[in-house]
């Protein structure tokens, strides 16, 4: 019995070493079951149940020939890179088939593809009007649809360069090149002094702007200060106005009392400067015994007194006839 055991064991040994594989992380383990192809996720997988298809990716260059209206050959160079799609594995068996190089001959498909879509582009058009960016333009259109009938994910494509085989004809598209890149650069250059000489005048605007409104404002505060020292000036007048008002009233109360009450003319400084004003008169003995030689000499001084005086005699004797 247990050599029956032992020889079992060695056979599956030998049938799991010989059958199984173990899973690589960069494989891809398919298998049919019930009609369809599913992915295993095991470490471990049966080899000739399986179809271990890599998940790397496949770069390669096309070199096209192909035509331009009025039969000039033309060269297309194109890089393409390419991955199997996991949401369209199916499609990528139909056309690689069960093995793990279906992803090369799957791109050898998409190769035929792009050569057939370059061909049928460029005949329609005249050898000037095509260029890379457009030939990539609607290549990339295109070839979109392999990942629904090729089953592949389109990693990068480029378009790498168009010419024309005929070595006359290229050397004439570069110098027609040369010269639309020579008159762009001379259009930027212009559009550059024009932009620049724009810019400048903006500059000088705000900047007459600025100073303009500079100005204004310095007006605005000239006014500000005239019209205070208006203000100030016209305050002055009035005060000096009131003021001699004023003393315009105490001057005419003053002259008012000297009239109603004369006496107090004795009072005044003006009295007593007439008085010293009699007094530097020549022989004068008193204010009242003044010889006519004398009034001659200083009658007006003189009169103005001798009224004073009477007047004040007469008001005096007048007020103590009343008081009787």
């Amino acid at each position: 019995m247990w050599i029956t055991v032992g020889i079992l064991v060695v056979v599956f040994l030998v049938v799991f070493f010989l059958e199984y594989r173990q899973r690589k992380p960069d494989q891809l383990i398919l298998f049919e079951s019930r009609g369809k192809i599913n992915i295993r996720t095991t470490r471990f997988y049966p080899q000739h149940f399986s179809v271990a298809l890599p998940k790397t990716t496949y770069s390669t260059q096309m070199n096209i020939e192909a035509s331009a209206k009025g039969n000039l050959d033309i060269k297309v160079k194109v890089a393409i890179t390419v991955a199997a799609a996991l949401d369209h594995i199916p499609e990528l068996i139909r056309v690689g088939g069960w093995s793990n190089i279906a992803v090369n001959k799957a791109e050898k498909e998409l190769e035929t593809i792009i050569h057939s879509i370059v061909r049928e582009y460029t005949e329609r058009f005249e050898i000037e009007e095509l260029s890379s960016v457009k030939i990539y333009e609607y290549l990339i259109q295109k070839v979109n649809l392999s990942r629904n009938t090729l089953g592949l994910d389109i990693i990068s494509l480029t378009v790498q360069s168009f010419e024309a085989l005929d070595s006359k004809i290229a050397e004439a598209m570069r110098q027609q090149e040369s010269a639309r890149i020579m008159e762009q650069t001379e259009i930027l250059n212009q559009q550059a002094r024009i932009h620049a000489t724009k810019a400048k005048l903006k500059a000088d605007e705000e900047i007459a702007l600025l100073e303009n409104d500079l100005e204004l404002k310095r007006y605005d505060l000239k006014k500000t200060v005239l019209e205070k020292e208006s203000s100030l000036a016209q305050k002055r007048i009035e005060d000096e106005l009131s003021r001699k008002r004023l003393q315009l009233a105490v001057d005419n109360e003053e002259l008012n009392m000297l009239k109603n009450n004369p006496e107090l003319l004795m009072l005044t400084p003006q009295a007593a400067r007439l008085a010293e004003a009699s007094q530097s008169l020549k022989n004068a003995k008193t204010i009242v015994t003044l010889s006519p030689n004398d009034i001659s000499k200083g009658s007006e001084l003189i009169n103005m007194f001798q009224q004073f005086l009477q007047t004040a005699v007469n008001n005096s004797k007048k007020h103590d006839d009343k008081n009787q």
